[in-house]
């Protein structure tokens, strides 16, 4: 099949993986695009939103339709690393035998990421980063494709793990939750509280999902849009000569080098997904709210005039 016919394939594809979400899941689309923008870029996400939205659902229902395995891992205080990844254990024989942990799966879902210690967190992120993990000297590789997505609770902060920077940017996408609108709670509500459940039917295959990610990598993108990607990310940095006084008064850190990269990678989904041949400017913006979100660090001004990532970003653009 061409690239081209491959495109079109995909965009069919997509439109069904969307219907059957909606089957289950209320509203949050523009939460289901990001999510589905990631997967097929072959990045990681993050989720963050009170609780009660749903997210493990959406989660669940985005791994059914896409035919995928999925494991959901509850992130505690006392969770160890070997509660994820797994551990040797000695068989009857009296020989190490490798037990795999949940991290073997296609599509982790990592709950209240921010409720383990940094230990926990790293060897997630390792495995997020290598596609890999090591357990007592030996090197297994996870099943492709392989996503997580994290959630974060924004308050009750007291007693979290914070994710440090260098591992928020890990993750392609920082994906906000909001309530439903009045309409969609009662819709959620009616659909609920019956005894009729609907069926999820797998689209994709694993192996599907790894052509369509092969496909976007081969997504020709002219250099102009590269240069607009770059140059966006360049302005988040206060130190750097493109930043406006805008930036220099409410951020103290910019985006590194991988937001760029993911500008890129999410902008090719992006037109792929809406049947473009090869992105444009438009593209960029598109996913560049989710991308910088969680990248840029406000100050203390920003703080106390109540600036938001949103807002910079916006104004960036």
């Amino acid at each position: 099949m061409s690239d081209v016919a491959a495109i079109q394939n995909l965009v069919q594809k997509q439109k069904a993986l969307k219907e059957e979400i909606a089957k289950i899941i209320v509203g949050q689309e523009e939460v289901v695009n990001q999510i589905v923008l990631s997967i097929f870029a072959g990045g990681h996400a993050l989720l963050v939103g009170v609780p009660g939205l749903a997210k493990t659902l959406m989660v669940n229902t985005i791994s059914q339709a896409l035919g995928l395995d999925f494991k959901r891992i509850q992130f505690t205080p006392d969770l160890m690393p070997s509660d994820i990844l797994g551990s040797e254990i000695l068989d009857e024989s009296r020989t190490f035998k490798f037990i795999k942990g949940p991290v073997f799966s296609n599509i982790i879902l990592a709950d209240e990421i921010n409720r383990t210690p940094p230990k926990t967190q790293a060897a997630l992120l390792e495995a997020m980063q290598e596609k890999a993990v090591t357990i007592a000297g030996h090197h297994y590789k996870l099943d492709l494709p392989f996503f997580v997505l994290a959630t974060q609770n924004p308050i009750e902060q007291e007693g979290t793990y914070p994710l440090p920077e260098a591992q928020l940017d890990r993750f392609m996408f920082a994906i906000k939750l909001n309530y439903p609108t009045f309409e969609e709670e009662v819709q959620v509500v009616k659909s609920t509280t019956s005894d009729v459940s609907a069926v999820i039917n797998p689209l994709f295959t694993a192996q599907e999902i790894i052509d369509f990610q092969h496909l976007i990598r081969r997504i020709p993108v002219a250099d102009n849009v590269i240069e607009y990607a770059v140059a966006l990310v360049s302005k988040t940095r206060p130190d750097n000569a493109l930043a406006t006084d805008y930036v220099k008064n409410y951020l103290d850190w910019g985006a590194g080098p991988r937001a760029s990269q993911n500008l890129i990678l999410a902008a090719k989904t992006n037109a792929a997904l809406n049947g473009k041949f090869s992105p444009d400017i438009e593209d960029v913006k598109a996913v560049a709210t989710g991308i910088l979100r969680h990248r840029i660090i406000k100050n203390y001004k920003a703080d106390a005039e109540g600036i938001t990532e949103e807002m910079i970003v916006a104004k960036l653009l």
